[in-house]
């Protein structure tokens, strides 16, 4: 029915304009792929499929979700970053590709940040302290106490390197003393694993990932890393309400696309992407799960302009907190 006049706003354009931009009006023209950072099965993995069923229909082509899994979500980054630059292949990043991982892993970082393209962010989600259910610390101060007591303390596991919960971890190390000895894994689902089987003393993560297994009892919630109580386990304290006073950290989720995809192209997801975190059946979907809407998208929307500038904050923020913590790939 918009052939006629796409054919004549194609014919119109100025012989001079990029090709890539006067075919914009056609885009997309088959299947996109999403790109996971992290194994199937954990929130990085969970958030993705979610979004990726939602945008599909908005975009009138499916996204297939590709999980590319490794080096703290390295290897994902780094595949997106040096994808064709056409809108077709996009990252689903975490707070750490897009922020802790450039201080985690400094000069051995394989992409920076201006080799991606922010698109827009899709939502919030808290972390949680764990410990398998027959472990004897039923608190963070008796967990704390118990790392001091244990020769050699405790380990802790985690997603990955430069992942929210390891961060996380080491602020929890940090401000309590506790000697907590990082175990990374290379997602979510290896480490809730080796946690309820005990071969890990403490398990760090995303609230989704983890909450059927709380809920189950197959595993402790000791506190969640919020400003307030989750509404998903609501019975959890928050790390402030347990003690380690000034203890918060969101993790959170959006798209990225290689840093050369076109200007209409980025605006065109950023809208559909900005959609998708309100859409309502997103929302409840991921909140079932522990999951929050960004500040970002109700304080007026989010777009690749103002998820550019929360991306380079959160860079800036999460900097200082590495530095402090020691967080470095030796």
């Amino acid at each position: 029915m918009r052939r006629r006049p796409l054919l004549a706003a194609l014919l119109a354009a100025p012989a001079s304009a990029p090709a890539a931009a006067r075919a914009e009006g056609a885009w997309p023209q088959r299947p996109l792929r999403l790109v996971i950072p992290f194994t199937p099965a954990g929130t990085t993995d969970l958030t993705g499929r979610l979004a990726a069923e939602a945008l599909g229909p908005r975009l009138g082509q499916p996204v297939v979700v590709e999980n590319r899994p490794g080096a703290g979500g390295n290897v994902a980054g780094e595949f997106v970053a040096r994808a064709e630059p056409d809108g077709y292949t996009l990252l689903l990043t975490t707070i750490g590709t897009g922020a802790i991982n450039f201080a985690v892993y400094g000069d051995r970082m394989p992409y920076r940040p201006q080799d991606l393209a922010a698109v827009g962010l899709l939502i919030r989600v808290p972390n949680v302290l764990l410990v398998p259910p027959d472990s004897p610390a039923k608190s963070v101060a008796e967990l704390v106490a118990l790392a001091r007591a244990r020769p050699g303390g405790l380990n802790y596991g985690t997603a990955g390197i430069g992942s929210s919960p390891h961060v996380c971890g080491e602020l929890l190390r940090m401000m309590t003393a506790a000697p907590l000895t990082h175990v990374p894994y290379r997602g979510s689902a290896p480490m809730l694993t080796e946690l309820m089987a005990g071969r890990v003393d403490v398990g760090m993560d995303n609230i989704p990932s983890a909450l059927g297994f709380v809920k189950e009892g197959k595993l402790r919630a000791l506190a969640t890393t919020g400003a307030a109580r989750s509404p998903a386990l609501p019975e959890a304290p928050t790390m402030d309400e347990a003690g380690v006073t000034g203890f918060e950290a969101t993790a959170w989720f959006g798209i990225l696309a290689p840093a050369a995809t076109p200007a209409p192209v980025l605006l065109r997801l950023g809208r559909e992407v900005d959609a998708v975190a309100r859409d309502p059946a997103f929302r409840s979907r991921m909140a079932a799960l522990g999951g929050e809407l960004p500040a970002l998208t109700l304080e007026g929307g989010s777009s690749p302009g103002t998820f550019a500038s929360f991306l380079a904050a959160e860079r800036d923020k999460w900097a200082e907190v590495v530095r402090r913590s020691g967080a470095k790939v030796d």
